[in-house]
C-alpha cells in the first residue's frame, strides 16, 4: 500500500452555508496499479486527490504516504514531501515558461539538490518522444506535448506515487490517449502508482480500476473497467 486515507473529511463554510466536501472517506492505492477517481461534479474527487496530495487540508481524519502522515506535516515538511515523493501532473501543464523541456523535466531533482539520473532521463525522455523537444521552451511546443513534459518530469523522480488531476482535460483525443499510454506504460513496466481524477469514462477506462464519488463519498468501485461499465456506472449514480 502506497498511499491511503482513514476517516477523511473535508468541509467549508458554518451554519446553514456548511458544505460536505468529504465524509470520512476511507481509501487505499497500492504499488503499480493505476486508479482513476470518478463523480459528478461536485462529488468531493479533487478534494481527495488534493487532501491525500497534502495539497489541501482535511477538517479531520487523515492521509498516509507510506508511513507519513500528511496531516500531521508542517508546511516546509510537506513542501520536501511534495518534492521528494509524489509526482503531479495538472490539466495546465504548469509548466515554468523561461526554462527548456529538459529544465522543466529534472526541475523536482535540481530544486532536491539531488544528482540526475542521466541514464533513466534518457531512457524517459526517449519513451515519450521529446529527443528532439528538449531545448525548446513551453510556448514551442504543442499542448499535448508540453503535457509529456509534466509527464516526464513527475516520472523522472522515480516517486512513491503520481497524482493526475484531469491530465487530459486540455488535449484533443489523439493527445489524450498518447499521455493515457505513458501513464499506462509507467505502471505495467516501471511499477510506478498513478492515481487521476477524470471526468471521461474513456480516461478512465485505461486504469486498472475506477473508484466513484458522490456527495463526499464513495459509492461504488469497478475492477478492469471499460468505458461501458464505466459509463453505466456514471448514468445510475447521475440518476440518484
Amino acid at each position: 500500500m502506497v498511499a491511503h486515507a482513514t476517516g477523511l473529511t473535508k468541509t467549508y463554510g458554518t451554519g446553514e452555508a456548511k458544505v460536505v466536501a468529504l465524509a470520512g472517506v476511507d481509501v487505499q492505492f497500492y504499488q503499480g496499479q493505476f486508479t482513476a477517481i470518478m463523480g459528478p461534479s461536485g462529488s468531493g474527487k479533487s478534494t481527495l486527490m488534493h487532501c491525500m496530495a497534502g495539497l489541501d487540508s482535511p477538517t479531520e481524519g487523515s492521509s498516509f504516504i507510506g508511513d507519513t502522515n500528511v496531516v500531521k506535516l508542517k508546511d516546509k515538511e510537506l513542501t520536501t514531501l511534495r518534492r521528494d515523493r509524489l509526482g503531479f501532473i495538472f490539466q495546465s501543464f504548469n509548466l515554468v515558461p523561461t526554462l527548456t523541456a529538459a529544465e522543466n523535466i529534472t526541475l523536482p531533482v535540481d530544486v532536491a539538490g539531488r544528482k540526475v539520473d542521466t541514464e533513466w532521463f534518457d531512457h524517459i525522455t526517449t519513451r515519450l518522444g521529446l529527443k528532439n523537444r528538449l531545448n525548446h521552451r513551453p510556448s514551442e511546443l504543442s499542448g499535448g506535448q508540453q503535457q509529456r513534459v509534466a509527464c516526464a518530469r513527475a516520472l523522472v523522480a522515480k516517486p512513491a506515487i503520481i497524482f493526475g488531476d484531469e491530465p487530459t482535460g486540455n488535449l484533443d483525443s489523439n493527445s489524450s490517449t498518447e499521455v493515457l499510454n505513458i501513464l499506462r506504460t509507467a505502471v505495467d513496466k516501471d511499477g510506478q502508482t498513478v492515481v487521476i481524477v477524470t471526468h471521461d469514462p474513456r480516461a478512465a477506462s485505461f486504469a486498472d480500476r475506477v473508484i466513484f464519488l458522490a456527495d463526499g463519498n464513495i459509492v461504488d468501485e469497478l475492477q478492469s473497467p471499460t468505458t461501458d461499465t464505466i459509463l453505466s456506472t456514471m448514468s445510475r449514480l447521475e440518476g440518484l
